[in-house]
């Protein structure tokens, strides 16, 4: 193989139907510049091309997610040593080269250029299979879980339009039973035929929870009314699409967390990280699928920073000690650390302990809630560090 550098980088614009890779040498000029289609046989192309350049090819692109998956996948598998670079930083570097236009080909040179002359951008690799199979099963869970609340939204407001009671008299996100009732018996005029003992047997039959306080709730709301609002015969057909389409999708998140279950209880990890209190499958599964084998943290301090758990400085002059809330963090790693700890906060125990020791300095709920969300980072990389599970009374340690 004929190399005519020792050593060059090459930046990828990554995308879903195609990337856009540059290449510069030592001095940053550029040595190529092309469309490479999202294609194993085009990257392999742009692999073998990069590699007849340079004795050593150093790679950079700016998505880390599924458009770059294929990528990133035949980079490692041939050996090749690949980077991240924020968007954030290309968007912040453009600016400082020429011209204002903005092309794939100029933010491919922006990577490239950026990966060449720092060295602190994290490195990337291939993830391990249940990792994987973790971010898909917890990517789909999010997306399922915002569907849920665009079907309940909407069925919130054709329901106004129909008897603004009978909106008001349940949540529709936290129980069955309403919407189950809402398959059948929308408007209040229906509601009034039927009455509460037929309507208490009608949800038994379903197996409705608690089905002689719904049917007398949603009587009463229909009570409340008279009149027959304008549309309301075709708003009722929709809210009934509505709450099969909601109880439908009830059943596949279900399934969808039976399947995060299984699949994140099968990591030697598993069993640690849900004997910390507020950690359950679900949190559990989000955090391995986004720190991995945490390979790429040196200590706790790293891993809280990544969730945004850590003050940065803001000193400038005479102004020191001026600490604030970082902008650039994980917010999903974030929440799973909050979540776990307002669980943990609401049971006795030393989270609790803690956190009324926090509210009793004159911190705000939320203050204390993120001061025993950073404690528990550090709680929680000691277990794994030391694969052992969570205890209310820290571990005695062992002297000569």
């Amino acid at each position: 193989m004929s190399t005519g550098y020792e050593r060059i980088w090459v930046g990828v614009d990554a995308g879903k139907g195609h990337h856009w890779a540059v290449a510069v040498d030592a001095d940053g000029e550029t040595l190529f510049s092309t469309k490479v289609i999202n294609d194993e046989a085009r990257i392999l192309t742009l692999i073998d091309t990069a590699r007849s350049r340079a004795s050593e090819v150093r790679w950079a692109v700016d998505i880390s997610g599924r458009a770059s998956t294929l990528l990133l996948a035949l980079l490692v598998a041939h050996g090749q040593q690949v980077v991240y670079v924020p968007g954030r930083t290309v968007n912040r570097m453009t600016g400082a080269y020429k011209g204002e236009g903005k092309t794939d080909a100029k933010d491919a040179r922006v990577i490239a250029d950026q990966a060449r002359m720092r060295r602190d951008f994290a490195a990337l690799d291939a993830p391990p299979e249940l990792v994987s199979s973790l971010r898909v099963l917890t990517n789909y869970r999010a997306d399922l879980i915002a569907d849920r609340v665009r079907l309940i939204n909407r069925l919130r407001d054709l329901l106004v339009g129909i008897c603004p009671a009978l909106e008001r008299a349940f949540d529709y996100s936290a129980a069955k039973g309403p919407v189950v009732l809402l398959t059948e018996y929308q408007t209040p005029a229906a509601l009034r035929r039927i009455g509460v003992k037929r309507l208490t047997t009608w949800l038994e039959r379903r197996k409705v929870r608690g089905a002689d306080t719904v049917a007398a709730k949603a009587v009463e709301a229909a009570q409340c009314q008279q009149i027959a609002l304008a549309g309301e015969k075709r708003a009722a057909k929709l809210v009934c699409d509505l709450a099969h389409q909601l109880l439908a999708l009830d059943e596949r998140i279900k399934d969808n967390d039976r399947e995060i279950r299984d699949t994140f209880r099968t990591d030697v990890r598993a069993e640690i990280i849900e004997s910390m209190p507020g950690m359950g499958p679900i949190l559990g599964a989000e955090f391995i699928s986004i720190v991995g084998d945490l390979s790429g943290y040196l200590d706790a301090g790293r891993l809280a920073s990544h969730a945004g758990l850590a003050p940065v400085a803001r000193d400038s002059g005479r102004r020191t000690g001026n600490y604030h809330r970082p902008k650039r963090y994980n917010r999903r790693l974030r929440h799973i650390f909050y979540m776990a700890a307002q669980t943990a906060m609401m049971r006795p125990g030393p989270s609790r302990d803690y956190y009324l020791k926090k509210r009793s300095e004159g911190l705000l709920h939320t203050q204390a809630l993120l001061s025993l969300a950073r404690r528990r980072v550090d709680v929680l990389w000691a277990m794994l560090r030391d694969k052992r599970l969570f205890t209310s009374t820290p571990p005695v340690t062992q002297t000569a």
